[in-house]
């Protein structure tokens, strides 16, 4: 018997990779001549750099850039996946809400102006594929500062180049593309969210997001606004429509910057990590995909890495089992997405310290149940 083990992060316990090496280690337990294809998995957010360089090959780079608050951020990671032509940023690992102390969150201030600087560190190393994870964003500046990194000019009315943040875009006036780093219009950039919000609008970047990163309900009636005004300039300048993109809003508004000032194409996360690592062509001689996150609910089915894994597996005809760390309301509609069963990791009544704490063993643990069952419907040894 040989079984794929894809799994997604336990947020705020174990990365991908360890929760691939625990369910591996748990179902040699129960079956020790088990084959085990362990190919961890992302969705774009945290994580996608980590799991796509180690299921390719590939090698993690580390430089400096600037902080979402305009600090330096020592030694960002990205990552150059095996070919050594496609690089892999995560954009929270230079612009990301866990870099800003709760009590300095303010997204009128904070700049996407580090995840440029990767993107050009990565250029630097001579990629022609990006593939750009954009979850966990401090900024709502819709992607000006990263512009402005790659050499845009984003430019007041005095012809000077407009400041970073949110607050900022109410200044602009001009957009000047002649400057932006040529390497770019030979490069496909690929942008990995799960987010569908449009840049402005009730269901906006400022509205829906801001206030996860610190806006008043006064900042988020200006980001508003600012964010309005820039879709007009780039509309007039640019000539690209933004407002009402698909997916636009997804990180205060850079999945439209990455539109208008890179040309980049937006898609599910999930389905951007399934294409890069091969997983369909990797799974097909497997008998059994085991996928897992650390809850399964009803919002799963949305984008979510363990449905996004079972459907491509039930493309093959495969079963599909969840591991998972909590199961929450609407869990059983995944059951008419590819699910065919899914088991809790929790054995008994915890808190959530303690199951953080003790997460791997108790990986470990379920997947052992699971391989015993196994066992006992398919006489695998």
């Amino acid at each position: 018997m040989k079984i794929a083990v894809a799994p997604d992060s336990f947020k705020e316990s174990l990365s991908a990779v360890e929760v691939a090496r625990a369910i591996a280690e748990g179902l040699k337990k129960a079956i020790p001549r088990l084959e085990v294809l362990e190919m961890p998995m992302a969705d774009g957010g945290e994580g996608t750099v980590e799991t796509l360089v180690a299921d390719t090959g590939g090698q993690i780079i580390g430089c400096d850039v600037t902080g979402p608050l305009g600090e330096k951020i020592r030694k960002a990671r990205f990552g150059i996946l095996g070919d050594a032509n496609t690089a892999v940023i995560e954009m929270a690992a230079s612009s990301g809400l866990a870099l800003v102390p709760p009590e300095k969150r303010n997204p009128l201030n904070t700049t996407t102006f580090g995840t440029g600087e990767l993107i050009r560190a990565a250029l630097d190393r001579g990629v022609s594929r990006l593939i750009i994870g954009i979850g966990g964003s401090a900024t709502v500046d819709g992607g000006a500062g990263m512009a402005q990194a790659l050499g845009a000019q984003l430019l007041d009315e005095n012809g000077q180049s407009i400041g970073f943040g949110g607050g900022e875009l109410a200044r602009l006036e001009k957009i000047d593309l002649s400057t932006l780093d040529s390497r770019l219009a030979k490069t496909e950039v690929i942008v990995a969210s799960d987010v569908t919000n449009p840049l402005v609008g009730e269901n906006g970047a400022a509205r829906i997001f801001g206030p996860q990163k610190g806006a008043t309900p006064e900042m988020v009636e200006t980001l508003e606004k600012n964010l309005h005004h820039l879709s007009e300039v780039i509309e007039r300048d640019v000539g690209i429509k933004v407002h009402n993109r698909f997916g636009g809003g997804a990180a205060g508004g850079l999945g439209a910057g990455l539109v208008a000032f890179l040309g980049a194409k937006l898609r599910r996360g999930i389905n951007v990590v399934l294409q890069a690592v091969h997983f369909r062509e990797k799974i097909k001689d497997c008998d059994l995909v085991i996928t897992g996150e650390g809850r399964i609910d009803r919002q799963s089915v949305f984008g979510k890495t363990a449905v996004g894994v079972a459907r491509a597996a039930k493309e093959l005809g495969l079963p599909v089992i969840a591991i998972v760390g909590s199961i929450g309301d609407g869990a059983d509609e995944t059951l008419s997405h590819g699910i065919d069963a899914y088991f809790s990791i929790l054995s008994r009544p915890m808190s959530l310290e303690e199951a953080f704490a003790s997460s791997h063993q108790l990986i470990v643990d379920c997947a052992a149940q699971v391989g015993r069952l196994l066992n006992l419907y398919s006489g695998a040894k």
